[in-house]
């Protein structure tokens, strides 16, 4: 059992969308980053404090709420190009074991599904802490990130740069904050 984390929040979640952000990072131009994020996803899992390897999580992102804040760029990254999203309009990723590493950390192994292409990834999520909200909500919440090479995934649009280099690099960061509300019906 984690130091902070007790068994009275194992149960069943639902991500809360609109206090949690699926983002990421991309290397442009070779002395920049572009930060983005997706504004409409799904999630729910389970939370098994005693037993760890229980646990689960799945998500579903809606490929089309991609937000770099630059309506051009985000065309871009919808189109055939990059996430092709007139045919894969959703990303997903599914888990297939959940371990714990430290007190408050979980790595996480999964089927993550982009452009059609499903590989596994591994993360590390760190339990934030848990409270309950103002509608008498059980919450937990949750950070992680990983980098993980576009290519894999068949994302491999690429521009030369003049000076040499790449206009975009290979390697995106995936970044996970997440809150999450206990379902009341699994018994809060």
């Amino acid at each position: 059992m984690t130091s902070t984390a007790s068994t009275a929040l194992t149960g069943a979640y639902s991500i809360d969308p609109v206090h949690s952000r699926i983002g990421f990072t991309a290397r442009h131009a070779m002395v920049t980053k572009v930060h983005g994020s997706f504004s409409r996803f799904t999630g729910a899992g389970t939370f098994d404090v005693e037993d760890p390897s229980r646990s689960t999580l799945q998500l579903t992102i809606d490929g089309a709420s991609i937000d770099t804040h630059n309506a051009d760029r985000d065309a871009h990254l919808r189109s055939n190009d990059f996430l092709d999203l007139e045919h894969y309009p959703q990303i997903t990723f599914n888990s297939t074991s959940v371990q714990q590493v430290e007190p408050d950390t979980y790595r996480v192994t999964g089927d993550l599904t982009i452009k059609g292409v499903t590989r596994p990834v591994t993360f590390d999520l760190v339990y934030t802490g848990s409270a309950v909200d103002p509608y008498g909500n059980q919450r937990v919440g949750w950070e992680g990130r990983t980098t993980i090479n576009r290519k894999d995934w068949g994302v491999n649009w690429n521009a030369a740069l003049e000076a040499g280099g790449m206009l975009v690099s290979e390697k995106v960061t995936l970044e996970f904050d997440i809150s999450a509300v206990k379902d009341a019906a699994a018994g809060a």
